[in-house]
């Protein structure tokens, strides 16, 4: 028998704020986190604008020698583990530490490091390389270093699948959980990509908004004038529990993780199929393995990007899957406020997706003041929605046609 996960703990870095409830509160407030990129200068670049987290303080998490030795996404990760395991009250020196494990995804890692060494190589020679340059730039560093600071020995991994790589980390690790090879994990994702590599990357593929006059509207899921995604950062991580190891601590419990689904598009490098057929595979394998049907969905927290197919698409596959029920829903775009935090996305949305089925109230998509013809649903427009939510659902897409869902309930004892 599946044994039943709770999420016990939250963290998070990002845009909207470098602690929950700060990041709860925008959210629900509808606050646009997009502006001039401040980090570097940008006038070369078609998009020079961004959702950049602010004020962020790595010393307050780590020694300032580790956070030299540390890309900023293993920083991000590393403060919101540290926040989530502390808000879930676990005292790891009463626990057996074996049976607690990482897994924190990241689309592409230590850009920022790799970008920097370059430099190095090019104008100082090999020999000015950091020898921790590869240990920085790693992907997996994010995991293996949150495993080091809080002696967690579990299992220990790092998902890769783009802009999925968040919900796919919170998906195995609910599966390890379920499956017995763990007792709590410590997982989501983080990103930190705002640097002019990845930017430029970005503006060659035409991927993000040009509205370079008027940040605060360019993100825009479902709206008629979107014109593609905002670049967000950060990270977003939870504490996964078994629900009698929580229930024997006394552990708070903000909901239940009951499902997860995953397919594959199967179509194109970068673009989702006009009818979303990949992405209701992922959404109706996801409510399968919840033992639900779609009519008993509340909430659906969107990818919503902000591009002109991927919302369409994203559209068309809730329709595919929830039929007539597609229009009792209420849909949400989070990134409309805090931009494309790419392989963190998942881990954050998963956050608010709980604190949604917590407090019964969904944040809103904002920009949302031109809505296209092809995206019809509810999308809980400018402002948000006091509703009863026991059962959600989130989505992440992300580029290879990877497709990842995660569900949350109301936890009933």
């Amino acid at each position: 028998m599946k044994r039943r996960v709770v999420v016990t703990g939250l963290g998070v870095i990002s845009p909207a704020g470098n602690d929950v409830n700060t990041f709860w509160k925008n959210l629900c407030d509808g606050v646009s986190c997009a502006d001039k990129i401040a980090r570097f200068d940008a006038s070369r670049l078609t998009t020079q604008i961004a959702c950049e987290v602010k004020g962020f303080d790595p010393t307050l998490y780590m020694d300032k020698k580790s956070a030299r030795r540390m890309d900023g996404f293993t920083q991000y990760a590393m403060a919101a583990s540290v926040q989530a395991m502390k808000d879930s009250g676990l005292d790891i020196t009463k626990e057996d530490a074996t049976r607690m494990g990482v897994i924190i995804g990241s689309g592409i890692g230590g850009l920022t490091t790799l970008m920097d060494q370059t430099y190095t190589l090019i104008e100082k020679g090999p020999s000015r390389i950091s020898p921790f340059f590869i240990a920085m730039m790693i992907s997996n560093m994010a995991a293996g270093m949150v495993s080091i600071q809080l002696g967690l020995k579990g299992p220990s991994a790092c998902v890769v699948t783009a802009c999925a790589s968040g919900n796919n980390s919170l998906g195995t690790s609910y599966r390890h959980i379920q499956y017995g090879d763990a007792d709590v994990m410590v997982a989501g994702g983080s990103e930190c990509t705002i640097v002019e590599l990845a930017m430029a990357g970005f503006c060659s593929a035409q991927a993000m908004s040009c509205r370079n006059d008027d940040p605060k509207h360019a993100s825009r899921p479902f709206d008629k004038d979107r014109d593609g995604f905002v670049m967000g950062e950060g990270s977003g991580i939870v504490v996964l529990e078994e629900l009698e190891h929580a229930k024997a601590r006394g552990a708070k419990i903000y909901a239940e993780m009951v499902g997860y689904g995953m397919s594959s598009d199967s179509f194109h490098m970068t673009a989702p199929p006009a009818d979303g057929e990949g992405g209701a595979r992922a959404m109706e394998n996801c409510i399968k393995d919840a033992g639900a049907k779609p009519e008993d969905v509340d909430y659906v927290n969107a990818h919503g990007t902000s591009t002109p197919l991927g919302d369409a698409g994203e559209t068309a596959a809730i329709k595919r899957v929830f039929k007539e029920h597609a229009y009792k829903l209420s849909v949400s775009g989070t990134k409309s406020m805090i931009g494309h935090m790419l392989g963190a996305a998942g881990g954050a949305e998963f956050i608010t997706t709980v604190l949604s089925v917590k407090n019964d109230l969904i944040t809103p998509t904002i920009n949302l003041v031109n809505p296209d013809p092809a995206c019809d649903l509810d999308y809980v427009p400018n402002k948000a929605k006091q509703k009863t939510v026991n059962l959600a659902i989130s989505n992440s897409f992300g580029f290879g046609g990877h497709n990842a869902t995660v569900a949350v309930k109301k936890y009933v004892g």
